[in-house]
């Protein structure tokens, strides 16, 4: 679950920067707070003593915070692995994300966070790029990744089913877009 949380923290961001194409201006640092309201389900697997490793996505809207509220700034996916101590309930985990804006630009980034299994973790959030008007976008910020609901589901061998729902926060999310080329 905490793997998902990484992930859908990085989209949310994503999202916002996506969703307003006037606040983005090439060759200037912007930065923004962002959140995503997130919802994921994957696998938990038994993976040594002691030991257990979600592997999952989470998806969710993303919206940026305007002087008028909150502003819906488009959509992300995420693909988590989230590794679990079992004996103390650490958690590290990292994903990859896509965030779309309306009008189809795409930004992608990666989450890197450490926490608590089944309440969250804090981290980073890092583009690494994007298509359209996010071509060459850069940056990122710290997060948090927080959980809420959850819910689990024995199956055969050393299998859990889990799906669970929270909320991604960028406090600072920092990014950059190049200039335009020249013609």
């Amino acid at each position: 679950m905490k793997r998902v949380n990484c992930a859908a923290a990085a989209l949310a961001l994503l999202g916002a920067v996506l969703a307003a194409p006037s606040m983005v201006l090439a060759d200037q640092e912007q930065t923004i707070k962002a959140f995503a309201a997130w919802q994921g389900r994957g696998q938990m697997y038994e993976t040594g003593i002691n030991s257990a490793t979600f592997v999952g996505s989470f998806s969710g809207m993303i919206f940026v915070e305007t002087d008028k509220g909150p502003l819906d700034a488009g959509f992300m996916i995420c693909p988590a692995i989230v590794d679990v101590n079992m004996s103390d309930a650490t958690q590290e985990g990292r994903g990859r994300c896509t965030i779309s804006a309306k009008d189809g630009s795409r930004a992608y980034g990666e989450i890197a966070c450490k926490g608590v299994h089944l309440v969250g973790c804090e981290g980073d959030f890092t583009f690494t790029g994007g298509t359209e008007r996010f071509a060459g976008i850069s940056g990122g910020g710290p997060i948090t990744i927080r959980s809420g609901l959850h819910e689990f589901a024995a199956t055969g061998g050393n299998t859990v089913h889990e799906s669970a729902g929270g909320i991604i926060i960028w406090p600072k999310l920092t990014y950059k877009l190049p200039d335009a080329p020249q013609q």
